[in-house]
């Protein structure tokens, strides 16, 4: 393996690998050896051929080749994604050529494809960029070699990869969003119980409001130019829960309007957590001006013990975690060893973000990375056929508490680390996984005007839905809207 950095690395602003740096629980010191690779048969040729096959001279067959993989990951995460290859590498011979890009990853990734000069192995972040290139014919279709009925059993039916009947990518790395925070030991000592259905849900709230506890919800927003998808997570967590997942699919690829009846649920049923009266924490300008590191903040109350709540409950991905508690915040820059005292699953804890309609099941939210392939040579099949097993995350998972878009990752992995338990938990009890819809709509809507619309709405207080749903229908690109 070798590291390559042909442009200057930036640190990104995704909040994703923010959060891997501050949140993340180290499973194992970060010096033991990690990771490993699949048992044969794996069910994949090449990935097998690399594994058991060799040269007159005894070396591995594909020995000495090379296959590059760029990715936007740096710093700690690209510590933790060389850590889970080496062993594949030693195994098979094959030389992976780790292009660190950092913020810049997708700019620069544009720029090798249509200069012709393309890495083997891409990974992104949002699919929308994937589909272009799939329109373009840039990617490879690996229906061939990648088995589709494998393929959905290990990562579901919500499972990004295909476009238009093609697949071209290979889910990788997932974070779990259907998730709500709370404060434990509180909820314990003012005898509330956590809600297993939407009714239950809002009916915690008002009796929240009720006791004169302060206000339910946690929410806020504010992350700079990405300001705003803290409350697209919302919408598409609820529109997974009123509507098949058909339509939720309709939805993402333009073929439902932001402006329907059954979108336009979605918004109202956000905004009766939203907007109704004490029911967030500081009411929209909170959420518009609030740091989304510093929504939990108010849990904590004023003495930052989290015993006397000022708010109760906070809807985020399970990336979330001790780092953004403020008496980390307060301690960690002057005392690097500093531990909170406030541990996950003991003063915080987590439960599911609740179904609403029982006939759309108990549906879970996530987004993640995927890897696109460029180049069809036998050794970047067979690296291709490796991320897509269980065991090309085994590493990630065993330093850092990682989730595999791999339904079949053994359970025993996640052991140690309760980011990981819990996302296993949440998983098997699931109908099923469904991609991050906004991350899947093409740029200007996903990550432009559904972002922007959202900050509106809320400074309006949910008051001006016709024109916010108006707008993001109109940024959809001509020919990709229905």
């Amino acid at each position: 393996m070798h590291r390559s950095r042909k442009w200057p690395v930036i640190a990104g602003t995704a909040l994703a690998t923010m959060a891997l740096t501050f949140s993340s629980i180290g499973v194992i010191a970060q010096d033991e050896a990690v990771g490993g690779v699949p048992a044969t048969p794996t069910g994949y040729v090449e990935l097998d051929q690399a594994l058991t096959e060799t040269k007159d001279d005894g070396s591995p067959i594909f020995g000495g080749t090379n296959v590059s993989v760029q990715v936007q990951w740096n710093s700690a995460e690209l510590d933790d994604f060389e850590a889970t290859v080496a062993a594949f590498e030693e195994a098979t011979g094959i030389d992976i050529d780790i292009q660190s890009i950092g913020r810049n990853h997708e700019i620069l990734l544009r720029t090798a494809v249509l200069a012709g000069t393309p890495p083997d192995i891409a990974q992104i972040a949002q699919p929308a960029a994937m589909r272009q290139y799939a329109a373009e014919e840039a990617l490879v279709d690996m229906t061939e070699w990648l088995d589709t009925e494998r393929f959905r059993a290990d990562f579901g039916t919500g499972a990004v990869g295909y476009v238009d009947g093609k697949l071209v990518g290979i889910p990788y790395k997932a974070d779990i969003k259907s998730t709500v925070y709370y404060p434990k030991q509180a909820f314990e000592a003012a005898g509330y119980e956590v809600p297993t259905t939407w009714d239950e849900l809002v009916a915690l709230g008002e009796q929240i409001i009720a006791d004169g506890n302060g206000s339910p919800w946690c929410i806020s927003m504010e992350h700079g130019g990405v300001t705003g998808w803290v409350g697209t997570d919302w919408i598409e967590d609820v529109l997974l829960r009123t509507v098949p997942p058909e339509t939720y699919w309709a939805w993402t690829a333009g073929e439902l309007p932001f402006d329907s009846p059954e979108v336009r649920n979605a918004f109202d049923l956000v905004g009766q957590i939203w907007f109704a009266e004490n029911s967030a924490y500081g009411g929209p300008t909170y959420i518009n001006s609030t740091w989304v590191g510093q929504t939990m903040d108010p849990m904590f109350g004023e003495d930052g013990t989290a015993t006397s709540p000022q708010c109760w409950m906070h809807k985020q991905a399970l990336w979330y975690g001790p780092g953004f508690w403020p008496d980390f915040r307060a301690n960690s820059a002057t005392d690097p060893d500093y531990q909170t005292p406030y541990a996950l699953g003991d003063v915080i804890d987590v439960f599911y973000f609740p179904p609403i309609d029982e006939a759309y099941g108990r549906p879970v939210l996530y987004a993640g990375d995927t890897f696109m392939v460029f180049d069809d040579r036998p050794e970047v099949r067979a690296v291709a056929q490796f991320f897509a097993t269980p065991e090309g995350l085994q590493g990630w998972i065993q330093r850092k508490g990682v989730t595999s878009s791999n339904l079949n990752t053994p359970a025993e992995w996640y052991e140690g680390s309760f980011n990981t338990e819990k996302a296993a938990e949440i998983i098997g009890n699931s109908t099923g996984l469904m991609f991050d819809g906004g991350d899947i709509m093409p740029v200007p809507v996903g990550s432009g005007s559904f972002w922007t619309g959202m900050v509106d709405w809320t400074a309006a207080g949910g008051t001006n839905t016709d024109e916010v749903l108006a707008s993001i229908d109109a940024a959809w690109p001509a020919d990709e809207a229905e």
